[in-house]
Formats: structure tokens, C-alpha cells, sequence
């Protein structure tokens, strides 16, 4: 079964070495990528995804800084807060943690982070630029799952992609990216009829809707890659009368892995890529901000 995995620190780590030579080459001319995380309130899960971006931020050479907010912090304060970081020069990037309380509109939140510094790709302006084929700043899981596909070196031209999903920062954003590549997608959602009738012509398929166990084997074309996007957590019985929580992607691994080529495990998979993309968005957009400095000095 292991020739089968598609493991994604092994994908990850070309990505991360061409980042730290890029970071090197950055501080020798003076200018060092910095990544201010956000953090509001107590998430363990953000906490835990915090903890593997400092890793992560340590080990290409990238400053990070977490942020830490009030749960109770109104609107208008974290606006106030993250349009200072905006005209901050020592901050180059920012990603804002999710979910947020209640009382704060995320989407005016990460409306408000400036698109050159919004290096997970969630600004409206960055994920409006994927449409026209700009994917520098893109959003990094969908960058992520299409680098694990591309990772299989199978030809994307003519490729017959399904996607089940069709979120603004993961579905849609894949779609985009693959039509560019000239392969064959369709979107699967809520409102298809008969999925499986689509899950089984595909040559590659996406799953990222949230609900654990949703692709089984046999809605999988034999030979087909199987991109696991979804992150659930089940209760499963741990051996002494109780039960404990498990990680899961939306896929059945157990049947699909028997009848795909590839497939990406959860955990393991999609995750450590996704990490991989947020600093090499982070070095993108230091570059960027460096380009227009430099531009604006000169004249």
C-alpha cells in the first residue's frame, strides 16, 4: 500500500528547500520575510496549526510572530489592528486563524488584509486573480492539492478532473488552476444528483466538503488519483470499552486506497503541502514588496 501514498512532507520538502535558498538570497540583501499570525481567542486546533507554522517558518529561515487577541475583541479593534500591520513594513505577511467568534465578520476581516501581505490567498483580490490565470498568491490548500497531483507526474492536459466541493478558497480555486492546464473539470456539491456517476469517470478526483467517509471505493475509477482534502474528527472505539477521537479525511480510505494509484493518507497528506505553500507565499510576497520599493526608489 505505501507505493500507493501520496506523503506529503516527501512532496513538501523540495518545495521548502527552494523557499530557504530564496529566504537566503532575500537577507543578503537585506530584507527578511516575517509572518504575523493571528490568533483570537483559545482554538486548539488553530493552536496546534500555529505550532506547526513556527515549525514550519523555523525551518526555511522565515520570522514569525503570533498574535494574540481578546475573545472578546470587537470589530472595529481587530480592524484597527490589522490595518497597522498593513502599513507595518517589518510585518510582510499576515494570516488570520480561523474560526473567529461570533460577534467578529471574518469576511470583513480578511477583506481588510492588504492582498500583498494576505499570503494564505483569502483576500477577495487574490482569489479574483486565480481567475485570470495569476496564481502567485493564491489560495494554499488548493495550491497544495493540485501540487500533490502534479507530484504524480501524470499529464494534466485532457485530464478528466471531478471536484466534490466547490468552496470559494478550495473547490473553485482547483477548478481554476486545472482548467489553465487544460484538463476536462467538473464541480460536484450538494445540489448533484447521483454523484457516484461522476465520482467514477474520473481520472483524478478532489474531495474537500467536510463529511467523514463521503467517497467509497466503489464510486472510485480503478487506477484513478484520489486527492483527500477533507480533515473530520470521529469517535472510534480505543480497545478498553470507550472511544477516542480520530482524524479522517472525507474518503473511506480503506476501500478507496484498494482499487486508486495514488492516494493522499489524512493526516499526512494535503496538510504538511499546505504549510509548504504558506511560506513560499509569504517569500512571494516579500519579493513583490521589495520589487515596488526598490521601483519606487529609483524614481
Amino acid at each position: 500500500m505505501s507505493h500507493k501514498l501520496l506523503k506529503g512532507k516527501e512532496i513538501a520538502e523540495p518545495i521548502l528547500n527552494e523557499v530557504a535558498e530564496r529566504v537566503t538570497k532575500l537577507k543578503r540583501r537585506g530584507w527578511t520575510p516575517h509572518l504575523a499570525s493571528l490568533e483570537v481567542g483559545v482554538n486548539p486546533a488553530a493552536a496546534l496549526y500555529i505550532r506547526n507554522q513556527k515549525r514550519i517558518c523555523e525551518r526555511v529561515g522565515v520570522e514569525f510572530e503570533n498574535r494574540k487577541f481578546d475573545r472578546d475583541i470587537t470589530q472595529q479593534e481587530l480592524l484597527a489592528a490589522i490595518q497597522a500591520m498593513n502599513v507595518d513594513p517589518r510585518v510582510t505577511g499576515i494570516i488570520l486563524q480561523r474560526p473567529v467568534p461570533r460577534q467578529l465578520d471574518l469576511n470583513e476581516l480578511q477583506t481588510a488584509i492588504h492582498p500583498s501581505k494576505d499570503v494564505e490567498g483569502m483576500s477577495p483580490t487574490n482569489i479574483g486573480k486565480v481567475v485570470y490565470g495569476e496564481f502567485a498568491l493564491g489560495p494554499c490548500t488548493s495550491l497544495a492539492s493540485v501540487e500533490m497531483l502534479r507530484s504524480t507526474g501524470i499529464e494534466l492536459r485532457g485530464l478528466d478532473v471531478v471536484i466534490v466541493g466547490h468552496s470559494e478558497i478550495v473547490g473553485k480555486p482547483i477548478a481554476l488552476y486545472l482548467v489553465e492546464e487544460l484538463a476536462t473539470i467538473t464541480i460536484c456539491h450538494h445540489g448533484t444528483r447521483n454523484l457516484p456517476q461522476f465520482t467514477r469517470r474520473a481520472d483524478a478526483l478532489f474531495v474537500a466538503v467536510g463529511k467523514p467517509g463521503l467517497i467509497t471505493g466503489d464510486m472510485v475509477k480503478p487506477g484513478a488519483i484520489v486527492i483527500d482534502i477533507g480533515i473530520n474528527q470521529i469517535d472510534v472505539d480505543d480497545g478498553n470499552g470507550g472511544t477516542k477521537k480520530k482524524t479522517v479525511g472525507d474518503v473511506d480510505f480503506e476501500s478507496v486506497h484498494e482499487v486508486a494509484d495514488k492516494i493522499t493518507p489524512v493526516p499526512g497528506g494535503v496538510g504538511p503541502v499546505t504549510l509548504s505553500m504558506l511560506v513560499k507565499n509569504t517569500v512571494t510576497a516579500l519579493e513583490r514588496q521589495m520589487t515596488l520599493y526598490e521601483k519606487a526608489m529609483r524614481v
